[in-house]
Parts: C-alpha cells; sequence; structure tokens
C-alpha cells in the first residue's frame, strides 16, 4: 500500500514529557515528508501551541487543533472553526461550578479558566505546554462564570479536570441529556473534553482528505489517547503507541514502542522505508 497522509497526534506520541521532541523522531518526521507525504498533526491542545510544534518541523501542512474544532495552517486563515454558542458556555460553566473541578474555556486565541489547587494525583495529568504569552494568553480568575457574563466568549472547547472520577460520569450524563448542540469527548478517568456537535479529529481528518483526494485506505493515523480511537479505527493503519490505553491498543492494526522510545520513529522506518516518493510514483504512472 502506497501511503498519502500520516497524522499524528502530539502529547504521549510525538512530544516527550517535556513538551520536546527527540532528534530520531525529527528525523523520521523528515524522512517521510521527503516522500512527499501530508504530515498533519491532530491534537487537543490549542492552535498556537500545535503550531509552534508544526514549525519546528519545518512542517507546511494543515494543523487539526482543538479536538477538530480548528482547522487551518495560520490562526487568522482556518479552513474550518466551530464554536459553542456564548449563552451555552455560560450555562455549562454554572453546572460545573456544582462540582469540585478546574475549568478552561478554550478560544483560539486565549484561555481563560478558574483558579483551583489540584490534587497530587492530578497534577501529572496537566498537559505540558511551554508559555508563549505573546502568542497565547492564560489568564485564571476567581469567579469563571461571573467573568464571562461581563466578558462574553464563544470557545472552541471547554476542558475540565474533575477531582473526582463519578462527577465526571455525573457531568458527562447531565450534558448528553440537556445539549444536542454539545459532545463529550472522555480524555481521562478524570478529564473531560466538550466541543461542538460533530467535532472530532476524526471528522477533521476526513474533511482534509476530501480535499486532496486522499483514500482511507492511503492513511495512517498514530495516536496515544482516548480520543485518537475513532481515527486509529477509520484508518487505513491505524497505529497506536506502547504507552496508549489497552481500549486504544486493541483497536489498532499495528502497535508501535513508546513515545519513550521513540515509537513514532520506529514505525516510520518500519512502514515507509520501501515507499517511494509520490511524485516519482506519479511520473511512472504518466509515463506507462
Amino acid at each position: 500500500m502506497i501511503y498519502k497522509l500520516l497524522a499524528l497526534n502530539l502529547d504521549g506520541t510525538l512530544l516527550q514529557d517535556n513538551g520536546r521532541i527527540n532528534k530520531v523522531t525529527r528525523e523520521a518526521i523528515e524522512f517521510v515528508r521527503d516522500k512527499d507525504v501530508k504530515i498533519i498533526l491532530t491534537t487537543s491542545r490549542n492552535f498556537p501551541s500545535a503550531k509552534r510544534v508544526a514549525k519546528s518541523l519545518k512542517m507546511e501542512d494543515h494543523i487539526v487543533a482543538h479536538h477538530g474544532a480548528f482547522i487551518g495552517k495560520e490562526l487568522d486563515k482556518p479552513v474550518f472553526i466551530k464554536r459553542i454558542p456564548e449563552d451555552l458556555t455560560n450555562e455549562i460553566i454554572g453546572l460545573l461550578e456544582s462540582f469540585s473541578c478546574q475549568i478552561k474555556v478554550i478560544h483560539e486565541q486565549f484561555m481563560i479558566g478558574n483558579k483551583m489547587s489540584l490534587p497530587n494525583h492530578l497534577r501529572a495529568r496537566v498537559v505540558f505546554q511551554k508559555a508563549n504569552r505573546l502568542a497565547y494568553s492564560e489568564q485564571y480568575v476567581d469567579h469563571l462564570r461571573e467573568e464571562l457574563q461581563d466578558n462574553p466568549i464563544s470557545p472552541t472547547m471547554i476542558e475540565i479536570l474533575f477531582e473526582h472520577k463519578n462527577d465526571r460520569a455525573d457531568a458527562k450524563k447531565v450534558f448528553e441529556e440537556l445539549y444536542d448542540e454539545i459532545e463529550c469527548i472522555e480524555s481521562s478517568p478524570f478529564q473531560l473534553t466538550i466541543v461542538p456537535t460533530k467535532v472530532s479529529k476524526l471528522r477533521s481528518v476526513q474533511y482534509l482528505c476530501e480535499q486532496h483526494g486522499i483514500k482511507r485506505e492511503e492513511v495512517v493515523a498514530i495516536g496515544s489517547d482516548l480520543d485518537d480511537l475513532p481515527l486509529i479505527k477509520w484508518a487505513g493503519l491505524g497505529v497506536a503507541m506502547g504507552n496508549a490505553p489497552a481500549e486504544v491498543r486493541k483497536a489498532a492494526d499495528w502497535i508501535t514502542r513508546s513515545y519513550e522510545d521513540n515509537g513514532v520513529a520506529y514505525m516510520v522506518k518500519e512502514h515507509f522505508r520501501k515507499q517511494h516518493r509520490l511524485t516519482f510514483l506519479r511520473n511512472i504512472l504518466e509515463n506507462d
């Protein structure tokens, strides 16, 4: 099979715990890019954070950020963006205030959250994102709902980190019963992400495939999180990182090493080393 698109998750896949990319992984990405394969970053991160990773790898293809609510190459020129309405956002925050949780209301240009001292067992779950306040503003306030009433926001997503697992399940049930305009993504046992309906990494990759005439079987998707599961199941070659949850690994066509053992680089060497550049293959077909 000739692959034309590689979809890559960031945290737990491409990036190390410190937010950096190993040298061998960088070389692997360059190896795939030199074969004219499109490389799409698919992430729950905000666009500016994902863009910094793309620039460090000299990648120029579209980025799927905010769980799929934002697709684009530049911040001010998205090819797709979908938001949660202002009034609905206020209702959601009001309901969440009855739980012990940290809330982040995320826009592509900034984030605003409530101040909360996280318990020790949750601190390790906070995703490392290199600070760059000139590119992306992060603000924490004492009373989030009051702040949003004074300064309404229509975000691309809302991230919630619950102190108790049962609270996450209860909140998810409430939101699914009350609202058709949103979907809840279970990112971890304690985390819930709310996005506009019909938004996901999978739908965004499908959209880009349609734009570029790429077939499902020509797509490789590598991921490590529960929200990568639909994309891994759909792709022609769905790859789970060795550090992925059992449910993700079970659904994958192929399991690579963990991100600590450079799983992306290992997978690339196994599956792309015999593939010629796409331009070379096109020239052969045109001359036949």
